[in-house]
């Protein structure tokens, strides 16, 4: 998994973020699951980025259904 210094886990209507180069999406399992979605990793200018929809892309999980701990 490439290094991030930053991580952002995007809310209702953020599932993207616009102006990542080398972009990634890693799939991973953590001890509580599969998160919401896949990592999308990259850089943003000369910064390392991971980004996770907390909602899932298009919106997948309503609230109560997030799969919070594995996110």
């Amino acid at each position: 998994m490439p290094e991030a210094k930053i991580g952002v886990i995007g809310g209702t209507g953020l599932y993207e973020i616009e102006g990542i180069t080398d972009i990634e999406e890693i799939d991973i399992d953590t001890p509580f699951g599969k998160p919401s979605d896949r990592i999308i990793t990259g850089k943003l200018g000369s910064t390392g980025v991971a980004f996770l929809p907390r909602h899932g892309r298009g919106h997948v999980y309503l609230p109560t259904e997030i799969p919070v701990k594995a996110n």
